[in-house]
């Protein structure tokens, strides 16, 4: 059986990497790492023992799946760990980003990135009930 040890990565298809690159270092922060030369564009970025893989969409490449039309909790997402809930809307709303948001005693709130993907942010310790917001 496999038994995996921890989050490595996730991989998620962009159109525009300097557009995605203003999302994902310049609102979140995310730090880009050393990445070795490959078939594809793209960008790693490091998030605490976790990398995010922006890879640049080839559509030689066959489909890469559809992201959600609107902000969807039930959609496939990335979540990341936030200190701060309310510090955290705050910012992504002032980066001129779409926020759907529970409250700061859930502390769990959605967005999404320039391709659409969506990106939860959550604190931890928060009276997470559900799954979708009330």
């Amino acid at each position: 059986m496999a038994e995996p040890l921890a989050l490595h990565h996730v991989s998620l298809s962009v159109h525009d990497l300097d557009r995605s690159l203003g999302f994902w270092e310049g609102v979140l922060g995310l730090e880009r790492l050393p990445r070795p030369e490959m078939s594809v564009q793209g960008v790693w970025l490091g998030i605490g023992a976790a990398q995010v893989h922006l890879i640049v969409f080839d559509p030689r490449r066959g489909d890469v799946g559809t992201t959600p039309g609107s902000i969807n909790p039930a959609a496939a997402h990335v979540a990341f760990q936030v200190a701060d809930y309310t510090d955290t809307v705050t910012r992504l709303r002032a980066a001129g980003l779409e926020v759907l948001e529970t409250n700061a005693a859930r502390g769990q709130c959605w967005v999404r990135d320039p391709d659409g993907h969506v990106v939860e942010f959550i604190q931890l310790g928060g009276n997470l009930a559900g799954v979708v917001p009330s």
